[in-house]
């Protein structure tokens, strides 16, 4: 087995998280007076962590304490509402499953705040995923490998014989900082050519896809 651990990613890869980043952002902007944002242009903006999505929902200018108080109020709420729509995308836990019968160790790097990431796992993956790590003190974020070295160390796993699996160009330059190959997903949070343009070298349309590349 050329592999043996499988990382992957959370929002835009293993869960459709979208809908309810979107109502947090929106509802942070819409305490704020500040205008909202459309679920486009949230998708645009997730993938470095929360501090960033807001940063790049706020309108431009807003900085410091006014910046602080919007990412304060959209935790508050998020902290409350990030199962209300979110979900696995079809074929997931189908290919989570069928992994874990194979004999692959599983785990979940994520720039979601880490409380968030483990309530999402125990939630939806608590049977076939053994770790997941969130944003946390002491740790850099994704594009840093410092989250994935955690995982691997928490799983045991051989560094050279894991892959990291992911929909963004963040996630791509994560497994590149992590010395390992990745599989891109075409079905998140970023299309099959905004992958290519960033040099997706495989690229899953379908979760059941990605065995092929394993």
């Amino acid at each position: 087995m050329k592999y043996e651990t499988l990382i992957f990613d959370l929002d835009g890869t293993l869960l459709n998280t979208l809908d309810d980043l979107w109502a947090s952002v929106n509802y942070a902007l819409g305490k704020c007076g500040y205008p909202l944002r459309t679920i486009d242009e949230v998708r645009r903006f997730v993938g470095n962590g929360i501090r960033k999505l807001m940063e790049r929902a706020v309108p431009e200018g807003v900085t410091g304490d006014d910046l602080e108080n919007a990412l304060g109020i959209f935790k508050e709420h998020y902290a409350k509402n990030s199962r209300n729509m979110t979900r696995p995308y079809d074929g997931v836990l189908d290919l989570l499953h069928e992994a874990k019968k194979r004999g692959y160790k599983l785990a979940i790097v994520s720039n979601k705040i880490d409380f968030a990431v483990k309530d999402l796992r125990d939630e939806f993956f608590a049977d076939v995923v053994e770790v997941a790590i969130g944003e946390c003190e002491g740790m850099n974020n994704k594009p840093a490998p410092d989250m994935v070295y955690k995982a691997i160390d928490e799983l045991g796993s051989d560094r050279d014989k894991c892959i990291y699996i992911g929909d963004t160009d963040v996630d791509m330059m994560t497994a590149t900082n992590s010395k390992m190959e990745c599989i891109s997903v075409s079905w998140g949070f970023r299309v099959r050519e905004e992958l290519e343009g960033y040099g997706a070298k495989m690229i899953a349309d379908t979760p059941m896809d990605v065995l092929k590349f394993i």
